[in-house]
C-alpha cells in the first residue's frame, strides 16, 4: 500500500478527535476491540503496533490475518506471525549516513544506466541525518579545545560534508543536522520526536504515533519519550526511506516492572548498569522490553531516555516507556509547541496508549526491581552488562590483573566464574606495583601505574542528554576546585554533550568554570570517546604505557567499552556515571577504592574523599531548576543552519552524483555493477575456504572497526598510494564511503582474535593453500583471484554491538558466502541478510570446538541451490586435512518470507532496484 492512500479499514476504525482547534483523523483501537475484543491489557509497544496494521491495511502487504494475530497474542503472548511495519520516519548518523546517501547515488546510478529516471530513487519519508560521530578529541583541557577540533572536523571531513550537502539538495525529506551541534540520538529526544505524527492523506490530516528506524543502534533512546524505535542496519535503513516496510516477527514482550525510588547518592547510570545486567541474565535478545509500575509516576523522562538508550546493551529490540505527564513535562520543558502537547494528550488518552496508575498489561514474562535496592556501580572492563560495584572496583581491577598473568584458558575461567569479575580478588597494595613507569609531563615528574586512568570522559548521549548526573558532575567539580584538588595530570579529559543546551544550563548554573579548572573543557558536540574518537594520548604517556606494556583504564559516561573500541592502548575501560568519571580523574587510577581512600589532598593537607564532593539530591533539584525552556527554543532554532564553514560548502547542482577517481572518501561502490533485470540462481557452496575462525561475543567493532588505523594495515597502504599521509588517515568510520577503504578494514580490528592463528591479535588469518599468515583482506582477495568461496565460522552473539552496515557489506566484498555462527544479535544477522550473505547457526551442542575446526578445513553446504525458505535446514560437511569428512544439519537465519526474497535477489538493495524498474 501507499503510504499516501488511506487504509482499507475493514473494521471501520476511522474516527475523529480534537487538539489545538483542529480536528484530526486516527484509526482507532478502543473501535477495533468493538470487533476484536478488549486490546487494552495489550503491550503499549504492541498498540503501537496495532495501530500501524489498521492504518496501513491494504490486502497486500498488511490484512485481516495480521491483525487477528496481534489480538491472539494476548492469549499466547508469543506469535510466530511476520508484520510489516512502516515506520514514520528515519534517523540517521553520519558515519552510517554518509554510506546510506552513498548507496542512494550508486541507487539512482543503476535506475539512469537502466534508462530510466533516476529521481525514481528518492525518500518517502521524512529522513534527518545528524553529523555527529566525526569530531575527535584532539585539542583538550583548554578554552579553544572545541574551536580547534571543529576546524580540524571540518578540514578532514571536507569530501564527505560536500557529498552530504550535495545529498541534502539532490534528495526530497532528506534534512542534514550540520557538525558541532549535537548528538543524533539527543537531537532527536530534545527536538526531532513529536510522540504523535500527522500526515494530509486524501484531504484528512491523519494521526497517528511518531514510529522510526535509525541507522545507530542507540536510537532506542527515544523510547524514554513514549516513541516505539529502534536500530536497523543502514541497509534496512535504506529501504525503510524507499518505502519498502520493515519486516519483522510479532515480538515477545518482557515487563520490567520498575518500584520504589533511588537512595540519597544513586544516579540514574547507577540504575540503568543495573537494568542492563539484569536484563542480559534474564535474555531479553530479539523482544521488546516494556517498563511498566508506580516507580514511572516520578521518573522523569531524562531518566527514561537514559535506560531505553541501553536497549542493545541489554539486547533488546527496544526499551519502551509508555506516555504520561512525565512525558508532556518533558515535551513542555524542551519547548514543543502547546498545540502538539494537547495533540499528544488527547490522542494517548483516546487510543489507551496513556499510562494510568495500576494498569498493568499481558506480558511474555515479566522481572522486577526495587529501585531503592540500586548501588553505585561502573561496568567493565570490556562489556557493559558487567556491572561492578563502586565498593568493589578496586579488588576488581585486582583480581583482572591477577588473572591476566596467568594462561589464557585460566584467565577466562576465572572471570567466568566472578560473573563479570565483581567478587573480590588479590588486594595488592596500590602504591606497590613492579611495572610502574617514569612518566615526565608538563615538568613534573611522576610514574604510571597499572590501572591509571589515562582517559576521563564525560560523553554520549546516554548520560549528556540527563540534567541531574550533568550538573552532579558539575558541583563535584565546583567543591574540588574549592579545596584546591586537581585533575591528575596523565588523565586526558574531555566534555563532550549531545546538545548545547547542556552547555547552556552548565554556564548559568555557574558550574562550567570549575569543570574547565579540572581540565573538563567542551571538546565537541559529539560522540568522541564513545564511539573510539578519543583522539591520541600524550606521547609521555604512550610511550609509558607501551613501555612497561601497562594494563591502564578509561573511565567513560558512555554506553560501549569493547575491547580495542575507546583507544588501542587502553585495555580496559569502565562505564560510569559523569560526576564519577570526575572523581575518578581527580584519584588518577581505577585502584584507589573510592569508597574509603582520598581522591586527594585539600590546601591544608587533609585528605578528600568522594563524601566530601558528592552533592546531596536537593543540591543537585536546585541546579536543575536552572535548565529553561528558552535554552532549548534558543538553540534548536537554527538547528539546520550550521556554522560558516558549512554553509560555504559549495555544493554540486545535479540529480546524479558525480563521482571523483581522486576521492579517497566517496567511492562508487560495486554493489549493483552487472545487476541483471533477474536475480541469478543461488547455487550450494563447495569446496569453501575458511577466512577466518572466531569465539564468542565478536563485535561489529571486531567485524568493521570504526576508530584508527596505522600506516601498515592494508587500508593504511591504501591511503598512502593514494598520497593521504598517515596524520590525515581519520578514521575507518569516516572512511565509509570508500568501499576500497572498508573493505581492507573489515576484520581489521586490533583485538580480534583469528582462532587460525595461535596467540595472535588483530585482522590476521592463514592462507591455507601455502600456509601463510597473512592480514584477512590480502588472503581474501588471494582466494578470490582462485575462484574459492569463503565462509566464516564463529561462536555465540556473533555481530553483537552497533547496528554497522559495513560489518556486512565488507563481509560480501571479501567474498564471504556464508557465516556459520551459534547464535546472532539481531541487526546483523538481518544485515547480512541485506547484503546476500547466508546467515547459518550451529544446533545446540555443536561447535567449532565439538568438529574440532582448526580453519584448515573445507566447508561444503547444500541445499541452497533450491527454494530458499525461511528457518530451513541445511547441511553442511567438513573435509578435513587428512581427507576425512564429518557432516552436520545447520539451520538457515533467515527468519522471515521477506528475508528470503531479498536474499533471492542478492540483496535488500538489489530487490528495491528491481522493483521500482519494473514498475517504472
Amino acid at each position: 500500500m501507499s503510504s499516501s492512500s488511506l487504509s482499507k479499514d475493514s473494521l471501520n476504525t476511522l474516527s475523529t478527535l480534537s487538539a489545538g482547534g483542529q480536528t484530526y483523523h486516527y484509526y482507532s483501537l478502543p473501535k477495533a476491540a468493538d470487533t476484536l475484543g478488549d486490546l487494552n491489557r495489550l503491550p503499549f509497544s504492541l498498540k503501537v503496533l496495532m495501530e500501524n496494521l489498521l492504518r496501513n491495511e491494504d490486502d497486500t502487504t498488511v490484512d485481516r490475518s495480521h491483525i487477528d494475530a496481534m489480538v491472539q497474542w494476548l492469549k499466547d503472548r508469543s506469535s510466530d506471525t511476520e508484520i510489516q511495519f512502516r515506520p514514520a520516519r528515519v534517523l540517521m548518523q553520519d558515519f552510517t549516513g554518509v554510506p546510506g546517501v552513498v548507496d542512494l547515488a550508486a541507487m539512482r546510478e543503476a535506475v539512469k544506466n537502466a534508462g530510466k529516471d533516476p529521481a525514481l530513487i528518492n525518500p518517502l519519508s521524512p529522513v534527518d541525518l545528524v553529523i555527529d560521530h566525526s569530531v575527535m578529541v584532539d585539542k583538550y583541557g583548554n578554552p579553544s579545545a572545541f574551536k580547534e577540533n571543529v576546524a580540524i572536523e571540518m578540514e578532514r571531513n571536507q569530501e564527505r560534508y560536500e557529498f552530504l550537502r550535495w545529498g541534502q539538495q539532490a534528495f526530497d525529506n532528506f534534512r542534514v543536522v550540520p557538525p558541532g551541534t549535537g548528538i543524533c540520538h539527543q537531537v532527536n529526544l530534545e527536538y526531532l520526536g513529536k510522540t504523535v505524527w500527522q500526515k494530509e492523506v486524501d484531504g484528512k490530516t491523519i494521526a497517528y504515533p511518531d514510529t522510526l528506524v535509525g541507522t545507530d543502534s542507540h536510537t532506542t533512546m527515544i523510547n524514554g519519550l513514549g516513541i516505539l524505535g529502534w536500530g536497523v542496519g543502514g541497509i534496512e535503513a535504506e529501504a525503510a526511506m524507499l518505502g519498502q516496510p520493515v519486516s519483522m516477527l510479532i515480538p515477545e514482550v518482557i515487563g520490567f516492572k520498575i518500584t520504589g525510588k533511588l537512595r540519597e547518592g544513586i544516579t540514574a547510570t547507577d540504575l540503568v548498569l543495573t537494568v542492563t545486567e539484569m536484563l542480559r541474565k534474564k535474555g531479553v535478545v530479539g523482544k521488546f522490553v516494556e517498563f511498566y509500575g508506580d516507580g514511572l509516576k516520578d521518573m522523569p523522562v531524562a531518566d527514561r531516555a537514559t535506560i531505553a538508550n541501553m536497549a542493545p546493551e541489554y539486547g533488546a529490540t527496544c526499551g519502551f516507556f509508555p506516555v504520561d505527564e512525565q512525558t508532556i513535562n518533558y515535551m513542555r520543558l524542551t519547548g514543543r509547541d502547546e498545540a502538539l502537547l494537547e495533540l499528544v494528550e488527547n490522542y494517548a488518552k483516546a487510543q489507551g496508549l496513556w499510562r494510568e496508575p495500576g494498569h498493568e498489561p499481558v506480558y511474555t514474562d515479566t522481572l522486577e526491581l526495587d529501585m531503592g535496592e540500586v548501588e553505585a556501580s561502573l561496568a567493565g572492563p570490556k562489556r557493559p552488562q558487567d556491572r561492578v560495584a563502586l565498593t568493589n572496583m578496586k579488588a576488581s581491577f585486582e583480581l583482572l590483573m591477577e588473572t591476566s598473568e596467568g594462561p589464557a584458558e585460566s584467565r577466562e575461567a576465572k572471570l567466568e566464574s566472578e560473573g563479570g569479575g565483581t567478587a573480590v580478588g588479590a588486594q595488592s597494595a596500590y602504591f606497590e606495583h613492579p611495572a610502574s613507569q617514569p612518566l615526565h609531563m608538563n615538568g613534573e615528574s611522576t610514574r604510571l601505574d597499572p590501572g591509571a586512568v589515562v582517559i576521563a570522559a564525560i560523553t554520549s548521549c546516554t548520560n549528556t542528554s540527563n540534567p541531574s548526573v550533568m550538573m552532579a558532575a558539575g558541583l563535584i567539580a565546583k567543591k574540588a576546585v574549592a579545596k584546591g584538588l586537581k585533575t591528575k595530570p596523565w588523565v586526558k579529559t574531555s566534555l563532550a554533550p549531545g546538545s548545547k543546551v547542556v552547555t547552556d544550563y552548565l554556564k548559568v548554573a555557574g558550574l562550567q568554570d570549575d569543570m574547565n579548572q579540572l581540565g573538563f573543557n567542551l571538546v565537541g558536540y559529539g560522540c568522541t570517546t564513545c564511539i573510539g574518537n578519543s583522539g591520541p594520548l600524550p606521547d609521555e604517556v604512550e610511550k609509558a604505557i607501551t613501555d612497561g606494556d601497562l594494563t591502564v583504564a578509561s573511565v567513560l559516561s558512555g554506553n560501549r567499552n569493547f575491547e580495542g573500541r575507546v583507544h588501542p592502548l587502553v585495555k580496559t575501560n569502565w562505564l560510569a556515571s559523569p560526576p564519577l568519571v570526575v572523581a575518578y580523574a581527580l584519584a588518577g587510577n581505577v585502584r584507589v577504592d573510592l569508597t574509603k581512600d582520598p581522591l586527594g589532598a585539600d590546601q591544608d593537607g587533609n585528605p578528600v574523599y568522594l563524601k566530601d564532593l558528592w552533592p546531596s539530591q536537593a543540591e543537585i533539584a536546585e541546579a536543575v531548576e536552572k535548565v529553561k525552556t528558552d535554552m532549548f527554543r534558543k538553540e534548536y532554532g537554527e538547528v539546520f543552519e550550521g556554522d560558516d564553514i558549512w554553509k560555504s560548502i559549495k555544493v554540486p547542482e545535479s540529480k546524479v552524483y558525480e563521482w571523483s577517481d581522486k576521492s579517497t572518501y566517496i567511492q562508487h561502490p560495486p554493489f549493483f555493477e552487472g545487476m541483471g533485470e533477474q536475480p541469478e540462481a543461488i547455487d550450494d557452496i563447495t569446496d569453501a575456504n575458511i577466512l577466518a575462525l572466531l569465539g564468542d561475543s565478536v563485535t561489529t567493532d571486531h567485524i568493521s572497526p570504526a576508530g584508527s588505523f596505522k600506516p601498515d594495515t592494508p587500508a593504511g597502504k591504501y591511503l598512502q598510494e593514494h598520497g593521504v599521509k598517515p596524520k590525515d588517515f581519520n578514521s575507518y568510520g569516516s572512511r565509509r564511503g570508500n568501499h576500497e577503504v572498508m573493505m581492507r578494514g573489515t576484520f581489521a580490528n586490533v583485538r580480534i582474535r583469528n582462532e587460525m592463528l595461535d596467540g595472535v591479535e588483530g585482522g590476521f588469518t592463514k592462507f591455507v593453500p601455502t600456509g601463510e599468515q597473512m592480514a584477512i583482506y590480502d588472503a581474501a582477495m588471494k582466494y578470490q583471484e582462485q575462484g574459492t568461496p569463503l565462509v566464516v565460522i564463529a561462536g555465540k552473539e556473533y555481530g553483537t554491538g552497533s547496528s554497522r552496515d559495513w560489518a556486512a557489506k565488507g563481509t560480501r566484498l571479501l567474498g564471504v558466502k556464508a557465516v556459520v555462527a551459534e547464535s546472532y544479535e539481531r541487526i546483523h544477522r538481518s544485515n547480512l541478510i541485506g547484503m546476500g550473505v547466508m546467515p547459518l547457526q550451529f544446533p545446540e551442542g555443536t561447535d567449532r570446538k565439538s568438529l574440532k575446526l582448526t580453519g584448515e578445513e573445507t566447508i561444503s553446504i547444500q541445499g541452497l541451490s533450491g527454494e530458499i525458505k525461511p528457518g530451513q535446514t541445511l547441511t553442511m560437511t567438513v573435509k578435513y586435512k587428512d581427507g576425512s569428512t564429518e557432516t552436520c544439519e545447520l539451520k538457515s537465519r533467515i527468519d522471515t518470507a521477506n528475508e528470503a526474497v531479498y536474499f533471492q535477489h542478492g540483496g535488500i538493495l538489489h530487490y528495491v532496484v528491481r522493483e521500482m524498474l519494473k514498475n517504472a
